[in-house]
């Protein structure tokens, strides 16, 4: 791999945008850290790790790390003995509960993300230590009195001696000799002790030690001398709780110096977890998809290395994706080189910035802004010539820039390999700078290097055309707007432009015509035939997309229909449940009302033959009331029927196989099983 070439294409600015998306600080170093794997299958377990936590996050949005901080360093101290202040401790605590909160979560889900269940092995639980932090510090960094028992007794003896010591010096400013002597009637601390503010010119007036004064030296902070040995003693506890709670402290930093490695590993694994995390928000912000890694394969004739490259409705990932327009780079299996041409901003460079950054995203394990379906070899190099390489300090033209950097990738291309070159050639006499740019791509060819090249010379163009592995390709150039498409239109060399873009700025149409007789009968005819060709191409996409929206529009008034005759189908049926559950609600009423008359005849001994022959009415009207079930009605037939079809006659209810079918087909009566 080439981290020059990582600079060139841009890819530490990716990774930066990646590190906006991590939640503390060891995982984002470690996405500003991720390099491209030369491994097709650490590169495929890479993307599987982003995949899984799309369908976390897909699962649990809330997922995260939350809480955890980069404790290594706190932990490598306190094994060395170091005490660690409340709040490292605190943040030992929420590293530790963010990670088993993780674990938890993925060893549940370990059947459906083994890959990110596999990192969550390297996160550690330690519930004793945990514990013990809780039960040592509240949220806020304070030692806890459940921290020791001796701290829980000093507290209660501080909270005492400290009670009386109040209680007597608020006697003492309450006391009428005294509180005409004091500024205030309060109490306060100067260094530790609890004093009074007496006015300086009744200094003597009270027996007290003076520890403090004001700035205008009015006021005397002092500490009558009868309340010197509670002060005493209040201090002598204060000091007693200190040395505790650092005693308590270095015990509990001492327990995680145990803990130092599991809770190194532990930061290490929440941060790949994290990164696996930040890697699918990316990919959900990119709208990305991901990329189908394949090894290279195995050709001899014609000569190819064997390698994958087709990026379909491509986006560079670092321009705003309202205003880039996605390209489709497709190499077939017969071509491993590319020929870029067309006008100046009229999107190569850009093409080949892109093809060459996403190749290092999919290593990385990124998911790509492509379309479904968009596959990439895993390429042990990926080289880059790109832009204005002129260098001021080593006294280099642009030119000599672009050599020398050639030179260096050369030396390391290999069949493995992808090389970028952005007009190739460039910056020395046309004719010389042809021939080096045909002799550079050459070389590359034998080599078998997948290569694109963007160059403006029209002698590439026409070897491209000649030489097996090397296709033509031209990005697009509106004449009505004198604008760019962006468009890559692969098999078809770029126009040259120019004398049309001149005469659509105003240039004087005799100098434009001057400028023609220039030109060799061979180059205009060229150049019309191209033009010819650029216009048929554009028909047929035209026409294609007519084609397309047009399949489109018929597929939808299909499902359309479909669904109007579901629908059809659900209200027929409906219907007629509802008239024959009414019918059997009037003839169950007739029947009951037939019942009534029997039992009344009967009570009267009067004769039934009236009733028989009601219910001889109620039972023809019963046997036509037996409506069949209502039968799904049929979709219109796809094709004719054909010899061999099982076949259903409705009227006879029996099933066949169609023998031969006469001159006219009865689709009313013979249906295709399955049909109807």
């Amino acid at each position: 791999m080439d981290p020059k070439s990582w600079q060139t294409l841009e890819l530490p600015k990716v990774l930066e945008r990646l590190a906006g998306y991590t939640a503390f600080s060891a995982s984002a170093e470690r996405a500003r850290a991720l390099t491209p794997t030369t491994s097709l299958q650490e590169a495929r377990r890479r993307l599987e790790e982003t995949r899984e936590a799309r369908c976390l996050l897909a699962l649990h949005p809330e997922t995260s790390v939350g809480g955890a901080r980069d404790v290594r360093p706190q932990a490598r101290a306190a094994a060395r003995g170091v005490v660690l202040d409340p709040t490292d401790l605190l943040d030992v605590k929420s590293t530790l509960v963010a990670a088993r909160s993780l674990r938890r979560r993925l060893e549940n889900l370990a059947g459906d993300l083994p890959n990110l269940a596999r990192l969550a092995e390297g996160l550690a639980l330690l519930p004793d230590l945990i514990e013990a932090i809780s039960r040592t510090l509240d949220d806020r960094g304070e030692v806890l009195d459940s921290a020791s028992e001796r701290l829980a007794a000093i507290r209660r003896d501080l909270a005492q001696a400290r009670e009386r010591l109040l209680d007597r010096l608020q006697r003492l400013i309450s006391d009428p000799a005294v509180a005409p002597l004091l500024q205030e009637p309060i109490v306060t601390q100067r260094e530790g002790r609890y004093v009074v503010p007496l006015k300086a010119e009744f200094k003597g007036r009270l027996k007290a030690v003076v520890h403090d004064q004001s700035s205008s030296g009015a006021t005397l902070f002092v500490e009558p001398l009868q309340v010197v040995d509670l002060n005493n003693r209040v201090r002598e506890l204060e000091l007693a709780e200190r040395d505790e709670i650092r005693r308590v402290l270095a015990d509990l930093s001492a327990r995680v110096g145990e803990q130092a490695q599991a809770l190194v590993e532990t930061v290490e694994a929440l941060a790949a977890l994290d990164l696996a995390l930040a890697k699918a928000r990316y990919a959900e912000a990119l709208e990305a998809s991901e990329p189908r890694l394949r090894p290279f394969r195995p050709r001899q004739d014609p000569p190819h290395p064997g390698s994958t490259l087709r990026l379909r409705q491509a986006r560079h990932p670092l321009l705003d994706p309202a205003a880039v327009v996605p390209v489709d780079l497709v190499l077939d299996d017969e071509t491993y080189a590319l020929v870029i041409t067309g006008p100046n901003t009229g999107g190569k460079t850009v093409t080949l910035k892109t093809a060459g950054l996403l190749a290092l995203m999919a290593q990385c394990g990124l998911h790509l802004p492509v379309a479904e379906g968009s596959e990439l070899s895993v390429f042990d190099g990926v080289y880059a010539d790109i832009g204005d390489e002129q260098s001021i300090e080593q006294s280099l033209s642009t030119f000599s820039s672009h050599i020398a950097n050639i030179v260096r990738l050369l030396e390391q291309a290999d069949e493995r390999s992808l090389v970028l070159l952005d007009e190739l050639g460039a910056g020395t006499d046309p004719q010389e700078g042809a021939a080096l740019a045909r002799g550079i791509l050459g070389t590359l060819l034998d080599r078998r290097v997948t290569t694109l090249v963007a160059t403006h010379y029209p002698e590439l163009k026409a070897y491209a055309h000649l030489t097996p592995g090397v296709r033509n390709a031209s990005v697009e150039f509106d004449l009505e707007s004198l604008r760019p498409t962006y468009r890559l239109t692969i098999g078809l060399p770029g126009r040259s432009n120019a004398l049309a873009i001149a005469e659509r700025l105003g240039l004087d149409p005799a100098i434009i015509e001057r400028a023609r007789r220039h030109l060799t009968p061979e180059d205009l005819h060229a150049e019309s035939l191209l033009e010819e060709i650029h216009r048929l191409w554009e028909e047929a996409r035209r026409e294609r997309r007519a084609a397309e929206a047009a399949r489109r529009e018929a597929e939808r008034l299909r499902k359309e229909l479909q669904a109007r005759l579901a629908r059809i189908e659900e209200e027929r049926a409906a219907l007629l449940a509802e008239a024959r559950e009414q019918m059997e609600t009037e003839l169950e009423a007739l029947r009951q009302e037939i019942r009534r008359l029997r039992r009344r005849l009967a009570a009267a001994a009067q004769p039934l033959e009236a009733l028989r022959e009601i219910e001889r009415q109620v039972e023809a009207l019963e046997d036509r009331a037996a409506l069949p079930e209502p039968q799904p009605l049929q979709e219109p037939r796809e094709r004719a029927f054909r010899p061999g079809d099982r076949v259903r006659v409705g009227r006879l209810g029996v099933e066949g196989v169609l023998l031969e079918v006469g001159e006219e087909e009865r689709p009313s009566e013979e249906m295709p099983l399955g049909r109807g």
